[in-house]
């Protein structure tokens, strides 16, 4: 099941008390304090891990604890601190304070971490108060507690395109067809319901990663079916690619399905409204596929590519042509 959003509880461990303590060894008069610190409590700590993909693990446990401090000892034996909570997230996680909607980081790349709770300082143990006026102090303190939060997660997903259109625009044939991913693929729309990866290889040094967004329809922008769901996955992707279907089975006109995108993809973010897109006509077997792409130069002034994810037609120029574009950020 994928899960690309979370709310839970982050509570740092409680400082380990300090201890109150006297020598009492033969042989040493007036022994004095010597009672130790109590252990710092552990942080609760995310990190973004490539080989997690979703937030499910964090919907099935609401709150999340590092673990405490110990207490201090006699003979000024300090406590152990309690450890780390570590966290485990997708990269592209973003993480807001659930309380003010304020974003406290934004997890892009694998490896990076983040500490969403400190745990608590230990307490002073008895020691710590002896002066020349004060030989025998009794006083220890207690340790502190740890940072509380609620957090919200919204996973992003990272990609450096976007695959966007109507539903059965032929998005997971061609994300099957230019990578090893294999999302599910049938004659009837809403076939993917989760945005998948996958990686296009060009050659040896150049290649970049594709996203398959689930299908968009009218209203996506306010949320109608799993519009906002489904459209945020494509705010950081370099380029959009938009698939149109020629000859769609419920007998729209395509330039309009495509403007009705355009118009979601827009009232959502209006920077994706400017993000740099291709456009590709879909199953160039079809008759209507040549008429589509020759209507898209003469009313939008867009030259659209024409391409067939089942006979690979099309295909290598479309990456090609990608892969250019994305050169200068080229990640691989």
């Amino acid at each position: 099941m994928f899960v690309d959003e979370a709310e839970i509880e982050v509570i740092g461990g409680k400082g380990g008390d300090g201890c109150a303590s006297f020598r009492r060894e033969k042989y040493v008069p007036r022994g004095g304090p010597d009672g130790g610190d109590g252990g710092r409590g552990g942080d609760v700590v995310m990190l973004a891990d490539r080989n997690v993909t979703s937030l499910l693990h964090l919907v099935n446990q609401r709150v999340w604890k590092a673990q405490h401090g110990e207490q201090g000892g006699s003979s000024q034996c300090h406590g152990a601190s309690g450890e780390d909570l570590v966290i485990k997230v997708p990269v592209g996680t973003m993480v807001f304070d659930a309380n003010h909607e304020l974003l406290l980081k934004d997890l892009k790349s694998d490896g990076e971490s983040f500490i969403v709770a400190r745990g608590g300082f230990g307490g002073k143990g008895n020691v710590r108060f002896k002066s020349a006026t004060l030989r025998s102090p009794t006083t220890a303190t207690p340790g502190e507690k740890g940072q509380s939060r609620n957090l919200r997660l919204e996973l992003r997903m990272i990609a450096d395109v976007g695959l966007v259109g109507m539903p059965n625009a032929g998005k997971s044939t061609l994300l099957s067809r230019v990578t090893k991913a294999r999302p599910k693929i049938a004659s009837y729309p809403f076939t993917t319901m989760r945005p998948i990866l996958g990686l296009v290889q060009i050659d040896r040094d150049r290649g970049f990663v594709i996203a398959d967004i689930p299908g968009l329809i009218e209203g996506a922008s306010q949320g109608v079916g799993l519009g906002h769901d489904f459209l945020r996955h494509v705010q950081r992707a370099g380029v959009l690619l938009h698939l149109v279907e020629p000859a769609p089975i419920d007998g729209t006109d395509p330039i309009e399905n495509y403007r009705k995108i355009r118009r979601e993809l827009e009232e959502f973010d209006a920077d994706l409204g400017k993000r740099h897109e291709i456009v590709a006509v879909t199953k160039n077997d079809l008759p209507e596929a040549a008429f589509v792409r020759d209507r898209f130069r003469a009313e939008l002034g867009i030259e659209a590519s024409l391409i067939s994810s089942v006979t690979g037609f099309g295909l290598k120029d479309l990456m090609e042509r990608i892969s250019a574009i994305l050169k200068p950020a080229a990640k691989w």
